[in-house]
C-alpha cells in the first residue's frame, strides 16, 4: 500500500512539474508546452530570459503616442534609435513590437490603431537597418492591457513595447548552441588580454 501511495504521489509531483517546466514565457513566442521543455533542455529559454531582461534594463522599451495616431514623434523616435543600436549587437535574436491603445474609441478599432502602432514601430527599425526577418508578427492587444486602468484618454497606455522573442534558428551561433556567448558577448570580448611585450623593433628603436 505505501508502494503505491509512494507512486501516486510521485505520479502528482511529476504532472505539477510538467505543467511549470513546460510553460513557455509567451505562448506566442516558443509555442506548445512540448516545443518549450524543449527549450529549456537545450537552455535557450534560460538564455531568452536572460536577454530580454537585460534589454529592459539597458534601453527603453515603450514609445507613447499622441491620441488617435501612430506617427512617430521625436522622443518616440530617440527612444527606437537606441533599440535599434542595441539590437544591432545581437544580430542572432528576434523581436516582437506590441501595438497598444487607451480605451477611447470600438475594441475593434484600437485593435486596427494599436498594429499601425506597431508597424509604425517596426517600419522605424527597420529603416536604421534592422532585418524585418528578426522583427517577429506583430502583434496589437489594442485596448486590454492598459498601464493606467482609465476609460479616458491616456497617453501612457497609447504605446507599443519591444520585447526580445527568441533566436533565429539557423543562424550559426544559434545552430552551435552558444547562447552564453551571444548573451556575454562584449564580456568574452573585454576578457581577451591585451599583452604588455614590447616588439623587438620597438626594444631596438629606443636603445638606439
Amino acid at each position: 500500500m505505501i508502494k503505491y501511495a509512494a507512486l501516486f504521489g510521485l505520479s502528482l509531483t511529476v504532472a505539477a512539474c510538467e505543467y511549470e517546466a513546460g510553460e513557455p514565457l509567451d505562448r506566442s513566442v516558443f509555442g506548445n508546452a512540448t516545443n518549450s521543455n524543449a527549450a529549456v533542455m537545450a537552455g535557450e529559454r534560460d538564455f531568452a530570459i536572460q536577454l530580454a531582461t537585460r534589454f529592459a534594463e539597458e534601453v527603453p522599451t515603450t514609445i507613447t503616442f499622441a491620441f488617435d495616431s501612430a506617427q512617430l514623434d521625436g522622443n518616440a523616435r530617440a527612444v527606437l534609435d537606441q533599440q535599434a543600436h542595441w539590437i544591432r549587437q545581437f544580430p542572432e535574436v528576434r523581436f516582437r513590437v506590441f501595438g497598444h491603445t487607451d480605451a477611447v474609441g470600438s475594441a475593434s478599432y484600437n485593435k486596427a490603431l494599436g498594429l499601425r502602432r506597431a508597424r509604425a514601430a517596426v517600419n522605424y527599425l527597420v529603416g536604421r537597418g534592422i532585418s524585418r526577418s528578426r522583427l517577429q508578427a506583430v502583434v496589437s492587444f489594442g485596448e486590454t492591457q492598459p498601464l493606467i486602468p482609465t476609460s479616458d484618454r491616456e497617453r501612457r497606455n497609447r504605446r507599443t513595447v519591444t520585447e526580445v522573442s527568441g533566436f533565429l534558428k539557423r543562424h550559426p551561433t544559434v545552430l552551435d548552441g552558444k547562447y552564453a556567448q551571444i548573451i556575454y558577448r562584449e564580456y568574452i570580448e573585454s576578457a581577451v588580454p591585451r599583452t604588455s611585450l614590447t616588439s623587438e623593433r620597438s626594444i631596438k628603436t629606443t636603445l638606439e
